[in-house]
């Protein structure tokens, strides 16, 4: 029998996770499945110690995936990229869906696997959500499945029941988006993890600023809150985090700074900084200064966590 979850990015969510490994090891059986990975994908972080049962299952998940993939490509919590490319995340809509698939066939044009030329934790994800094998009409993406799914059975022998993964029928659209067109959060997938409202509420405030700009007024100022990623564990922290108090320009202020563990001895630096926002795009200081040489030595990523007016 198939086992259902819903809202897996919530603490009801998880919660149900809780509650079904009470007396168990696994999502299914006495051995680690697939099913295990597809609701490993689903959930958005660590559970923690309030819940006991999901938060050891998943220790124990990581670290077979740990064992499976490339650990410099699990680990990572964006797309690695050549040191002199910007970053930017693959997004994948729908993937439940035959127009879901098909985006994912299209990406997989002339390429072999979601990210980078190994199997990575990014095609976790996405196979994680196609609920089954894509058809032959999909060459692309089902030869890339059945590559995925015989690299996971090999850690992951048990056998699955199978597990349904949905979200809130109440989730809400965009304002701007009518009800009946309300989207379901866990149909899109960002690599570099799930977008979180803040994140979102980041983006929409940047691109006002950016029609705000046409208008005359008096140049205000933003607080923008960064989280910077090293390429691995080996990365000296200090040397990160001295490479990006180095930009300097006209309008722009660094400010408070912590290092957030990750897991596995890796460590991302979250730091503040004020702009004033006709001197200084955010945008452009991650792609023009953060992320090319010489700091690309210390830095594989950059995101905008919030993004908030003074």
């Amino acid at each position: 029998m198939a086992v259902t979850f819903s809202d897996l990015h919530t603490e009801q969510g998880v919660k149900s996770v809780e509650e079904h490994l009470a007396g168990k090891t696994y999502i299914s059986g006495d051995q680690l499945s697939v099913d295990d990975v597809k609701v490993y994908a689903a959930v958005s972080e660590k559970p923690s110690d309030a819940f006991p049962n999901a938060s050891k299952w998943y220790d124990c998940v990581a670290s077979q995936l740990a064992k499976s993939l490339s650990l410099a490509f699990y680990l990572s919590q964006s797309l690695s990229l050549p040191p002199k490319a910007a970053s930017m995340a693959v997004t994948f809509s729908d993937l439940h869906t035959e127009q879901g698939v098909k985006s994912v066939e299209e990406h997989l044009a002339g390429k072999t696997y979601i990210s980078g030329d190994q199997l990575s934790v990014d095609d976790v994800k996405v196979y994680a959500a196609v609920s089954e094998k894509p058809s032959d009409a999909f060459p692309n993406a089902s030869k890339w499945y059945d590559c995925v799914a015989s690299q996971l059975a090999k850690s992951f022998p048990g056998k699955a029941v199978g597990v349904s993964i949905g979200g809130s029928a109440t989730t809400s659209a965009q304002a701007e988006t009518p009800p009946a067109a309300a989207a379901d959060d866990d149909d899109d997938m960002d690599l570099f993890g799930d977008e979180t409202e803040e994140e979102k509420k980041a983006a929409e405030e940047r691109e006002a600023a950016k029609k705000d700009t046409k208008k005359p007024k008096e140049s205000g100022k933003s607080s923008v809150l960064m989280e910077v990623k090293p390429w691995d564990d080996e990365t000296d922290m200090k040397k990160l985090e001295a490479a990006v108090r180095s930009v300097e320009m006209p309008g722009l202020l660094w400010g408070a700074s912590k290092l957030v563990p990750v897991g596995y001895g890796i460590k991302k630096l979250t730091i503040m900084l004020t702009i004033v926002d006709d001197l200084v795009s955010p945008d452009n200081l991650i792609e023009d200064y953060l992320t090319c040489e010489p700091n690309n030595e210390y830095i594989q990523s950059v995101d905008i966590v919030a993004f908030n007016k003074i």
